[in-house]
């Protein structure tokens, strides 16, 4: 069940946060990184965006970003994925999960991974396009909460 994402305030640092988005489906990575880099202006990060072809080039540059110096606090990375006829977009959507996911714990720096893959337009429409539930926002949230852990510990 969605639960509604709603804007929170000012009051985490923001820090410095990368934001990776696809530029194929651009309807909804657009609505999504629109979203996303006003919930971290909002909380006071300042932000690198870096757009790649598809979602399958985000771990790339995802790495690389996550080896600069200075550190990024968090990658927020945006895309979205159709499932088509094949078994092509899962095995891109399992590609780059897993390559986030080593990403992360390999640097110990959160990656939010918000690699949307859906079934039909109806559901990115909801989960993009929407107010109450777009994942712009919530992958936003979670990079701001997990950059503050990180810098707690």
């Amino acid at each position: 069940m969605l639960k509604k994402v709603k804007a929170r305030g000012r009051g985490s640092r923001g820090g410095r946060i990368a934001v990776v988005a696809s530029r194929y489906n651009a309807r909804y990575v657009d609505a999504m990184v629109r979203v996303a880099l006003a919930e971290l202006r909002r909380a006071g990060a300042s932000v690198r965006v870096v757009r790649v072809p598809g979602a399958y080039e985000i771990p790339v540059v995802a790495a690389r970003l996550a080896r600069q110096i200075p550190a990024f606090d968090a990658i927020v990375c945006l895309g979205v994925i159709f499932q088509g006829e094949t078994a092509h977009a899962q095995h891109i959507g399992d590609a780059v999960n897993h390559a986030l996911m080593r990403l992360q714990v390999e640097r110990e720096i959160p990656v939010i991974h918000c690699v949307q893959l859906f079934g039909n337009e109806g559901q990115a429409r909801v989960r993009c396009l929407g107010r109450a539930h777009n994942r712009g926002r919530e992958a936003a949230q979670t990079a701001l909460a997990m950059a503050a852990v990180m810098r707690e510990i």
